[in-house]
């Protein structure tokens, strides 16, 4: 085909697109319709035309209709065996020769798909991209960040103790991941947001009308709100492995992120601190008081065993009863000995013998000494009506067993004073110590250049989000549209 055959078959295919509305152009139904209108008349130009319904809609019907009107084409008008037959050459060829890069511009803005991509492309991008820059740019406030650095942990007493008083201390453990998570917790409670509106007024540097207003706090903000505000301007990162605890402040003014980040600290040193004194007073008061009680137990233990030995005028009751013991022994030794003497004695004198008189005298006085010193260890004394009722008619048995009982409740009443006196001089030493005490590795740093906002990063990733999400936006649309 010619040059000038090309012109006009461009300028046919040019007035058919003016003739139609921009939907309907972009219809790929509607324009294979006017295919088969011109299939008779312009056959060439169904070719053409064609060309746009396979682009719109590449399907396999669509791709053998073309080819066969191709191949029609051919037949009728042999000119047109050197065209291209793909619509990017004719346009290609068009643009060679006409106009310049100016023109070529104005005519690819003018596409009828450009045309239904700027639109929402400007709306959807382009405007949210330019209005988000101008706040980044322009109204934004900046905001400048304060730094700590702390670490929590315990004073060294095994070098301070005596060992044995140390490790009954429990010197020597270090601070576990418990004592920085709960410095953490109340850092970020409503107890440090109100310990620090009370000292700072943080609320009124927050809500300054001087700041931009997405990034103020409302000057009407709920409490809930100013917590989650604050949660916001500060951050705490904690290092696992060191057990370093990293607080950020953000404020909008340099002076303020500092001395708000100084009085965080200091707090957080009190309050841990306040924590541990605490608990070991309440366990000190508990253990003075049960020690107080041991020791009341042991006092009466003491009185009542010391009364025993009063009213029985005795000194040891077990010393007194083994003696009695071996005074009964002797005397059995005697009464045997003396029997045996006796016996020999009538083997070989009469029974009115002087001597057998005199042994078998001896023997009965023998005798009723044993039966004596016998009743002293199992009969019971007359009762002595001074004595309790439970003390009197004792014999030397049942006192000793009286005595014994006394004394075991004194051995007990000693080993619990001695137990109770360790655990008090124990929780006296937790008491009046600094149990876990804040170290500053970093101190509160001073800003002078604001951190926040970061104009370039936020900017890079609003406009990647938006032309994500524009992207998908389109991807969506056009499978609905294909799909119908």
């Amino acid at each position: 085909m010619t040059q000038q055959a090309q012109l006009k078959l461009e300028q046919r295919f040019s007035a058919l697109k003016a003739s139609v509305s921009g939907e309907q152009w972009s219809d790929a139904r509607l324009l294979l319709k006017k295919v088969e209108e011109l299939e008779l008349a312009d056959i060439a130009l169904a070719f053409r035309l064609m060309q746009r319904v396979k682009n719109l809609n590449p399907s396999d019907a669509n791709q053998k209709k073309l080819a066969d009107l191709r191949k029609r084409a051919l037949q009728n008008r042999p000119e047109l065996a050197t065209s291209s037959s793909i619509e990017s050459k004719i346009r290609r060829n068009l643009i060679r020769h006409r106009g310049t890069l100016k023109t070529q511009l104005a005519r690819v803005i003018a596409h009828p798909k450009m045309a239904q991509l700027k639109r929402p492309f400007a709306l959807f991008v382009l405007l949210p991209f330019f209005i988000f820059s101008f706040y980044q740019v322009i109204l934004a406030s900046p905001q400048y960040e304060s730094q700590a650095r702390l670490i929590v942990k315990e004073p060294d007493g095994m070098a301070t103790l005596d060992p044995a008083m140390a490790i009954m201390a429990g010197f020597g453990a270090g601070p576990s991941n418990l004592d920085t998570e709960l410095v953490k917790a109340f850092v970020y409670s409503n107890d440090m947001l109100h310990y620090l509106e009370e000292t700072l007024a943080i609320t009124k540097h927050y809500s300054d009308s001087q700041y931009d207003l997405i990034s103020r706090l409302d000057d009407d903000a709920s409490r809930e709100s100013i917590l989650s505000y604050y949660l916001e301007k500060v951050l705490i990162e904690l290092d696992t492995d060191s057990q370093v605890m990293s607080i950020f402040v953000q404020a909008f003014e340099p002076e303020f992120a500092h001395v708000m980040s100084k009085t965080i600290v200091e707090r957080a040193e009190w309050y841990i601190n306040e924590v541990g004194h605490n608990l070991a007073q309440e366990q000190l008061a508990f253990v003075q008081l049960e020690h107080q009680l041991v020791e009341q137990r042991l006092q009466k233990a003491k009185t009542q065993l010391l009364a025993f030995q009063r009213r029985h005028d005795l000194l040891d009751p077990q010393a007194e009863g083994i003696a009695f013991q071996q005074i009964t022994y002797q005397l059995e030794g005697l009464v045997v000995a003396k029997q045996t003497e006796l016996i020999e004695l009538r083997n070989s004198m009469s029974e009115t013998a002087p001597q057998v008189i005199q042994a078998r005298s001896q023997l009965n006085s023998m005798l009723q000494q044993l039966e004596k010193e016998r009743s002293r260890l199992t009969s019971e004394k007359a009762g002595n009506e001074a004595l309790p009722k439970e003390e009197q008619n004792l014999n030397v048995s049942q006192i000793l067993a009286k005595f014994s009982d006394y004394k075991i409740n004194l051995e007990l009443a000693l080993q619990a004073y001695t137990s109770s006196q360790v655990s008090l001089e124990k929780s006296r030493i937790e008491a009046y110590r600094q149990l876990k005490y804040l170290v500053t590795v970093e101190s509160p740093t001073q800003p002078q250049e604001a951190k926040y906002p970061e104009v370039f990063y936020n900017i890079s990733l609003f406009l990647a989000i938006t032309l994500m999400l524009f992207g998908i936006g389109r991807i969506i649309i056009a499978t609905v549209t294909e799909l119908r």
